[in-house]
């Protein structure tokens, strides 16, 4: 397990993905080393749309891989304000890079607080056993 990475500057869900803070209020959202390396080989990802509103814990997309479909769930209530286009033709982005150019989707949370809330990297890899 160690050889799998968790930046300090992320925030991560118990479903296995991870929220970048940017700049403008928006935040990126990604799935973790941990959920890529269980999926395998990333094949497809379907994302939502921009302009979407998603809730908390809604299922907004999926992770194709060689073994198995994941659902990807919204870590945040918001509007989806921007996809990764380059997955359609890369998804293997996800496995090769997940924490930077394998992003999935980008939201503007409806309460930017809701961020703090969400497990700090040592909170994230203890409940990983």
């Amino acid at each position: 397990m160690s050889e799998l990475e968790y930046p300090q500057d992320l925030r991560y869900t118990a479903e296995h993905e991870w929220v970048r803070s940017g700049d403008d209020g928006t935040v990126r959202i990604g799935i973790t080393s941990f959920a890529q390396d269980a999926l395998g080989d990333v094949v497809y990802v379907s994302l939502p749309s921009v302009g979407d509103t998603v809730a908390t814990g809604d299922a907004c997309g999926e992770v194709e891989s060689t073994k198995s479909v994941s659902d990807l769930y919204a870590p945040l209530a918001g509007e989806i304000t921007a996809v990764n286009e380059s997955l359609d033709a890369t998804p293997e982005l996800v496995n090769t890079d997940p924490y930077g150019e394998g992003w999935m989707y980008e939201i503007r949370p409806s309460d930017a607080a809701a961020v703090d809330a969400l497990l700090d990297p040592a909170a994230y890899q203890g409940q990983l056993g």
